[in-house]
C-alpha cells in the first residue's frame, strides 16, 4: 500500500568502495526469511552515528554509543556493523545488554578485530530475548555473501512491517572525482524519531576529515530523518549510521565551509531526505503521503512544534484518510501546539492551491468541494501561515487507515 514507492532497482544503487555487505537467514523470528545483515568496513573507514532519545533504549543502542565514544577518544575505528531485524533487544535489562555485545563480539572474532569495533544493530519486538546462538550461528554465512553491491538485498534484510525496501544512490563530481553516495533505511511505524530513523545505513567513499562526521550525522537526521513522523511514537531503538570511506580520487574535505564540503553534503542530505520519505509512503496502511509546512513563525522550532501537532493528530490523520475536507481540525491542532501567544487571528490555512482559512476563519471563497479535490489526492499539502515571523519548517507524514490498527493489533503474531 506504499504511496509512490517502488523496490529499488539493484542496478541503480552504487557499491561504494571500502564497503561490503552480506547477509543471512538466522530465524531470529521466523525462518525462509534474510534476517541478519552485516557490514564489513576497511580500515579508515570513518563512522558516526546517531541514536534514539527514548530514554528507555535498547541494548544495542547502549552499546552503540559506548564503542563511538571511544572512538572519539582515540580508540581503534569500526570495522563491521551487524543488524538482526525480528527482535529489538529492548526492554531487556542486564541480560539483553550482555547478547548485545556477544554479537558484536562473535563477528569481530569472525573478521579478526576487537568486539569493540563492530557496532551491534536489532530492530523488532520489544521485550524479548535476543536469540544470539541463531544469529552467531548464521554469521559465517553473512560473511561469505559479503559483497559491495548487496546494498539492496541488505534493504530487504533489515525490514519488519515495511511492504517495500528503501534504499537509494547518487553521485556528485567533487574536484575532478566522482564520488558515490548509497543508503538503506527501515521503517513503516513506531515512527517519530527524536534524532534519526528506525535504522538507516549512509555510506559514501568521500573523503572527509573523521572529526566532521559526528555533527554531520547530526546535521543531516535533523534535515530528513527529525522531520517524519507515522504515528508520534519514538522508537527505543532509532540509529542512524554516517560512514565515508575515504576511497575517492579527491583532496580531503577538512571543512563544510568550502565548496565541496558543501556540495557533498546537499548530495548527502538529499539521500537522507528521500529515504526518510520513503519510511512515511510506506507507513503502515497509510495511503496518501502528506507534506506538512508551516510558515511565518518567529522560530523554526515554533513552526516545527506547530506541524508536528498537526502530523500527529489522529483526527486530521484519519480525515485525510476519508478524504474528508473536515478541515477547522487542523485549526484545532495548531491552536493546541503550544504556542502560548499565538494570536489565531493572524493564521492562514492553505490545502494544496486552495486557500482555506484566512486571519483564523473561513475563507469567504473557499468552496467544499475545492477541498474535497484536494483531499482525494494521494499526496497533498498543507500550508499553515502563522504571520508571526519569517520562519519556515516543514514535516512529513501520512494518514491513518484501518489497516495501521490491523498491523498493530496482529504485530506478534
Amino acid at each position: 500500500m506504499a504511496v509512490h514507492l517502488h523496490a529499488p532497482d539493484p542496478a541503480s544503487l552504487l557499491p561504494i568502495a571500502g564497503v561490503r555487505i552480506g547477509f543471512a537467514e538466522a530465524g531470529v523470528r521466523k525462518a525462509n526469511r534474510k534476517d541478519v545483515t552485516v557490514f564489513l568496513l576497511d580500515e579508515g573507514v570513518a563512522v558516526a552515528g546517531v541514536f534514539t532519545q527514548n530514554r528507555f533504549c535498547a541494548a544495542p543502542v547502549q552499546v552503540c554509543r559506548e564503542s563511538l565514544a571511544r572512538v572519539a577518544e582515540g580508540g581503534e575505528g569500526i570495522r563491521a556493523l551487524v543488524v538482526n531485524t525480528g527482535n529489538a533487544n529492548a526492554g531487556t535489562g542486564a541480560d539483553g545488554l550482555q547478547r548485545a555485545r556477544d554479537t558484536a563480539a562473535s563477528l569481530a572474532a569472525l573478521v579478526g578485530v576487537a568486539p569493540g569495533q563492530v557496532l551491534p544493530f536489532s530492530t523488532g519486538v520489544i521485550m524479548e530475548q535476543l536469540p544470539v546462538d541463531r544469529i552467531t550461528a548464521a554469521l559465517p554465512q553473512a560473511l561469505s555473501a559479503a559483497r559491495a553491491d548487496n546494498w539492496a538485498v541488505a534493504a530487504e534484510a533489515i525490514m519488519t512491517t515495511d511492504t517495500v525496501p528503501k534504499a537509494f544512490s547518487r553521485s556528485v563530481q567533487i574536484g575532478g572525482a566522482t564520488v558515490s553516495i548509497t543508503g538503506i533505511s527501515k521503517g513503516a511505524g513506531m515512527i517519530r524519531p527524536n534524532m534519526a530513523t528506525m535504522l538507516g545505513f549512509l555510506a559514501t567513499d568521500a573523503r572527509v576529515a573523521p572529526g566532521l562526521l559526528p555533527a554531520l550525522a547530526l546535521e543531516l537526521a535533523e534535515g530528513s530523518f527529525n522531520r517524519v513522523t507515522i504515528d508520534g511514537d519514538t522508537s527505543t531503538n532509532d540509529s542512524f549510521v554516517v560512514m565515508a570511506s575515504q576511497k575517492a580520487d579527491h583532496a580531503e574535505i577538512a571543512t563544510w565551509d568550502s565548496e565541496e564540503g558543501r556540495v557533498l553534503k546537499a548530495a548527502l542530505l538529499d539521500v537522507a531526505r528521500t529515504l526518510a520519505q520513503a519510511i512515511v509512503r510506506d507507513g503502515e496502511g497509510a495511503t496518501k503521503f502528506i507534506t506538512v509546512r508551516v510558515e511565518g513563525g518567529k522560530t523554526a522550532a515554533e513552526c516545527r512544534q506547530v506541524a508536528y501537532a498537526i502530523a500527529h493528530s489522529p483526527l486530521v490523520k484519519t480525515a485525510f484518510f476519508a478524504s474528508d475536507p473536515n478541515l477547522g481540525r487542523i485549526l484545532a491542532a495548531v491552536g493546541y501546539a503550544g504556542i502560548a501567544d499565538l494570536d489565531q487571528t493572524g493564521i492562514d490555512l492553505f490545502l494544496d492551491d486552495v486557500h482555506v482559512a484566512v486571519q483564523g476563519g473561513r475563507n469567504p471563497a473557499y468552496r467544499e468541494e475545492e477541498g474535497q479535490r484536494v483531499m482525494k489526492q494521494d499526496e497533498i499539502t498543507v500550508r499553515v501561515v502563522l504571520g508571526r515571523g519569517d520562519a519556515v519548517d516543514t514535516v512529513w507524514t501520512c494518514d491513518f487507515s484501518h489497516e495501521y490498527v490491523t498491523i498493530n493489533a496482529d504485530y506478534r503474531s
